[in-house]
């Protein structure tokens, strides 16, 4: 499989290269096929053009083919360069291959072993600091970003990032002796949607809206 690098995200000519370039390697794919791979819907307007149309982060966007140009829907508004990205990243690695629900670290993504320390540093390290021992507090944020629970610590939520590619943050209540504790979890089949690198992405953009939701929510009851 063909590795891409989103090390350089931050620069804006950088990012809009990888775009061009993805845009390009889809150039001329079969829409029914992808739709099939990514369990996005596909509408066709035409013999050659048409949308998909699916969730990221539970909202819906819409995907111009064969153009490529990711936007909100119902509102057309654009999608950032990031979103788009990832949107991209995703119909060019997905397979189709089952999810399989079983959770797996940052680590056992490949060639996430050596960027884990560094992962868990912005995720799971930001998570407990900012909850500390309030597993209230994370259960109400995760909540509120349309979690579903799971039987996993002593509160565990998954969120879905795209059709196929669900997350899930695992909070341990920490206590006299230890401190609390998170992780960020990816399912087994991860690597067949998207690259480590997208995987950190996510991983980074979940962990730190559950942070803003539990702000908000701390700053909304202070007042």
């Amino acid at each position: 499989m063909k590795k891409f690098d989103f090390s350089h995200l931050a620069d804006v000519d950088r990012i809009s290269w990888r775009i061009d370039e993805l845009r390009l390697g889809l150039s001329g794919a079969d829409p029914t096929r992808l739709a099939s791979k990514t369990a996005a819907e596909w509408e066709a307007r035409s013999e050659t053009s048409g949308y998909f149309k699916l969730p990221l982060w539970r909202r819906p966007v819409v995907v111009s083919y064969p153009e490529w140009i990711a936007r909100k829907w119902p509102s057309g508004e654009a999608l950032s360069s990031m979103e788009t990205a990832l949107l991209l990243y995703y119909f060019t690695i997905a397979d189709g291959f089952p999810l399989s629900r079983e959770w797996i670290s940052f680590a056992d993504l490949p060639d996430g072993r050596f960027y884990n320390q560094a992962f868990h540093g912005y995720t799971g390290k930001e998570l407990a600091q900012s909850f500390k021992n309030d597993q209230v507090a994370f259960e109400r944020a995760a909540l509120g970003l349309s979690g579903e629970r799971l039987a996993l610590g002593d509160a565990a939520f998954a969120f879905q990032a795209l059709p196929r590619v669900p997350l899930c943050v695992v909070f341990w209540q920490g206590d006299e002796e230890f401190s609390s504790s998170a992780q960020v979890l990816f399912d087994a089949a991860a690597s067949h949607y998207l690259t480590t690198d997208s995987y950190a992405i996510l991983g980074s953009i979940i962990a730190h809206r559950l942070i803003a939701v539990k702000d908000a929510t701390t700053k909304s009851l202070s007042e």
